[in-house]
């Protein structure tokens, strides 16, 4: 026997507002322990080389995300020409954000930028496909 549980508006959109939070924190702990990048030579490389990254920011109020994400990294990069050179995506629907090409200095410097949330390394994965892929 199925029980029909029903939530007020304010909670249901708390309860999607954790779930929006939690999975892509579990997808990002999922993949540290259990992946294995594909790019071997990804430890290999020069430690001031820039390199893709995942800036997360938090959802601009009163202005387009592209904008702001546009904003925060030409905070760091010097110029909104750069910015937007550097700009490979912007994320918009389920999280708020941006990946580009950064040097670990400029890590440091848009980790402290005002509604950066977190920054992480862009990697690429290789999901198990069956018993027989394992490695």
């Amino acid at each position: 026997m199925m029980t029909h549980m029903s939530l007020k508006p304010s909670q249901a959109q708390s309860l999607f507002l954790l779930i929006l939070v939690l999975v892509p924190l579990i997808c990002i702990a999922m993949s540290d322990s259990a992946a294995k990048p594909l790019d071997s030579n990804a430890n290999t490389s020069s430690s001031s080389a820039p390199a893709v990254h995942i800036v997360y920011t938090e959802k601009p109020q009163d202005e387009e995300p592209e904008a702001y994400h546009i904003r925060t990294l030409s905070a760091v990069l010097g110029s909104e020409e750069t910015a937007k050179e550097a700009l490979l995506y912007s994320y918009k629907s389920a999280a708020s954000g941006f990946s580009a090409k950064l040097t670990p200095d400029q890590v440091d410097q848009i980790s402290k930028q005002p509604g950066v949330l977190q920054v992480v390394p862009s990697r690429t994965l290789q999901l198990h496909s069956g018993p027989n892929k394992l490695v």
